[in-house]
């Protein structure tokens, strides 16, 4: 434990971005909805010493860490290993209302991938499992091995916009049973025509990126229904939010940064009608200030001391009154 808890130790991702735009505040209530190891949280609890922050995380294993590193915080910080999903119950649990502010890290944490035995990368061999939550019934592996090549083809093409997807679902169905990380990263490569040798294998080439990485995303992604997830929290984060308060998310590419984006925008409109539609009959009106037009990403410092930060995008939006 007190090795992964140095591992975790440096900074999460845009750290002063989230702090300044989430501007912890004194009596103030706040969520971190993908808690991972803490640091978020701790930035939040140690910028305000009379706010509160309640944390969620369904991996154990950054559950324990975020436990550890949050207890000098005492009763300020009410942390529960569930998933964002329970946001609602969660809140009715501790007696809160509404919250001035929260946040999500969305996507897989370096301390994820950097443990062979979870399975989620490439880089190391191990058994196929992606689950965020070990609970979970469903592992990679059960994808890769149970579903037709029609469904695979299509969680490859919609989750890891692969153009190759048809190709790729057909050589892992030949290729069953398929049951490590190494065995998966090789068969798409040979399967698109990149043949790895062993020296190779899950290494980054100098000038282009793994020919798995997208099946990788796409088969994470499947395993813990990360965007059908994301599509059902956005609306109930944003009705908990108390008038001023803040809505912050991270997120790590395009498919996850569309559905943020495209949430804000329409809750940032009055009138959703259809622009042919000359009289507005929806009755929609806006609950959110869009505060980040373009998505803020980090900087080359940042990226120079953490690479994997490189693709991650804060968007921002603030509660509005509804008069």
């Amino acid at each position: 434990m007190t090795e992964l808890l140095q591992r975790s130790a440096h900074q999460p991702v845009l750290y002063h971005e989230v702090i300044h735009a989430l501007r912890p505040a004194q009596g103030g209530r706040y969520a971190d909805c993908t808690l991972g190891a803490g640091g978020h949280a701790w930035g939040i609890l140690q910028a305000s010493t009379a706010c509160e922050l309640l944390g969620l995380e369904v991996d154990h294993q950054a559950y324990e860490l975020a436990r550890a590193r949050l207890e000098v915080f005492c009763e300020r910080a009410h942390l529960v290993q569930v998933s964002y999903e329970t946001l609602g119950e969660q809140l009715k649990e501790l007696g809160w209302q509404d919250l001035d502010g929260v946040l999500f890290d969305l996507g897989v944490s370096s301390m994820q991938l950097d443990t062979p035995q979870r399975g989620f990368s490439f880089l190391q061999d191990a058994p196929l499992d992606m689950r965020f939550d070990p609970r979970s019934l469903v592992s990679a592996a059960d994808l890769v091995n149970n579903l037709t090549e029609a469904e695979l083809t299509r969680i490859l093409f919609s989750y890891g916009e692969e153009p190759r997807a048809k190709r790729i679902a057909r050589q892992l169905v030949q290729a069953r049973p398929i049951q490590t990380t190494f065995e998966l990263a090789e068969i798409v490569a040979r399967g698109i025509g990149q043949k790895r040798g062993p020296a190779a294998r899950g290494q980054r080439s100098r000038n282009r990126v793994h020919p798995a990485t997208r099946t990788f995303q796409a088969l994470r992604i499947a395993v813990n229904r990360e965007l059908e997830a994301l599509e059902n929290i956005l609306p109930q984060a944003a009705a908990v939010l108390a008038p001023g308060g803040r809505l912050a998310v991270i997120s790590f590419h395009s498919l996850e940064d569309r559905i943020v984006k495209q949430f804000i925008r329409l809750e940032s409109r009055d009138c959703i009608c259809p622009p042919h539609q000359p009289v507005c009959t929806c009755g929609h009106r806006a609950s959110l200030l869009e505060i980040t037009r373009h998505p803020l990403r980090p900087e080359a410092q940042e990226i120079h001391l953490n690479p994997r930060s490189r693709s991650a995008r804060l968007r921002v939006a603030e509660k509005i009154g509804l008069s």
